[in-house]
């Protein structure tokens, strides 16, 4: 049976056509989004310039007092949390850096390198999104520690490197999420103490970016917006996080408070997510950048932080 022949001119018409069909479905990471963190509106906004409600110590779930989540890594991205904190520690006869609140004998939530390979596996399924870590270093292990193991999550491919990576960007020199999204940097990191851009030029010092409320906060009413950390620090030209999570005191022991959860994670009301960014708002002349949060499944979490954005 003979083959069809097509015309030269409409030959070259359908390749043209199927080349333009390839290009208009195929991903690219230069192809600007339409919805940023699952708001169209945060596209055009600066980092610096988005309220983001995280989870305090995500790694560590469970029902039990020295565990601050219901729900894990993944169902925390899934439910729209995008900053993530977690405690590392290291323990003798082991090269890992691992996830440990407080202490490895307390509570071990598994390696840095297990929780970032989930936080990488849910960024290749969701291109549209920026993730934050915020990790603290409570045994200074040096900086190179924590790149080997980001290299060996094979994660490193998504980090933000401000530009120029030697300088501290001002708040208004930050990308919006649009332009993270763009160049295919959706992973900004943070360490407490130990960072040294010289050296890894991704995970950024904490302190040299923001300042903290306390933390460890017994009061129901969350009525201090004071800076803790660094201590002695302005609050000018930083960001700021507000440690929103509450401690019930049993016999001197500080455990997150999971029965008034609910409260505390509320969108207004004393208490609440939105009483006391309005109290910071009121003392910093600006809303929190972040406000951290045990439980983040209780209470009207991304209600909150559609409240905080304008939305």
């Amino acid at each position: 049976m003979a083959h069809a022949q097509y015309p030269p001119s409409l030959f070259s018409s359908l390749i043209t056509c199927f080349i333009f069909t390839l290009a208009l479905f195929s991903p690219s990471v230069d192809a600007e989004a339409s919805s940023c963190n699952g708001q169209p509106v945060f596209c055009d906004r600066k980092y610096s310039s988005v309220t983001q409600l995280g989870a305090h110590d995500s790694p560590f779930v469970g029902p039990l007092p020295q565990q601050n989540q219901n729900l894990n890594v993944t169902e925390q991205l899934d439910l729209g949390i995008r900053y993530l904190q977690g405690q590392t520690h290291k323990v003798e006869n082991d090269d890992a850096i691992r996830l440990c609140h407080t202490s490895c004998v307390l509570e071990d939530a598994g390696t840095l390198e297990s929780f970032l390979i989930t936080v990488k596996s849910w960024l290749d399924d969701h291109p549209d999104e920026v993730v934050t870590l915020l990790l603290t270093n409570g045994d200074n292990l040096p900086v190179s520690r924590f790149d080997e193991t980001f290299a060996e999550a094979d994660i490193k491919e998504y980090v933000f490197v401000p530009e120029p990576s030697s300088e501290v960007l001002s708040m208004d020199s930050w990308p919006t999420f649009g332009q993270l999204i763009s160049k295919g940097t959706r992973l900004v990191v943070f360490l407490d103490y130990g960072a040294d851009v010289s050296k890894v030029p991704y995970i950024l010092d904490e302190f040299a970016y923001y300042f903290e409320t306390p933390f460890d906060v017994t009061d129901r009413s969350f009525s201090n917006c004071s800076v803790d950390r660094p201590p002695g620090a302005k609050p000018d030209g930083r960001m700021y996080i507000v440690n929103h999570f509450l401690d019930v005191d049993i016999l001197g022991v500080l455990i997150p408070d999971r029965i008034r959860a609910p409260k505390t994670n509320a969108v207004s009301g004393e208490g609440s997510i939105g009483a006391q960014a309005d109290l910071c708002q009121s003392e910093h002349s600006r809303l929190p950048n972040v406000v951290l949060l045990d439980f983040v499944d209780q209470g009207k979490v991304m209600e909150a932080q559609d409240k905080l954005n304008g939305l």
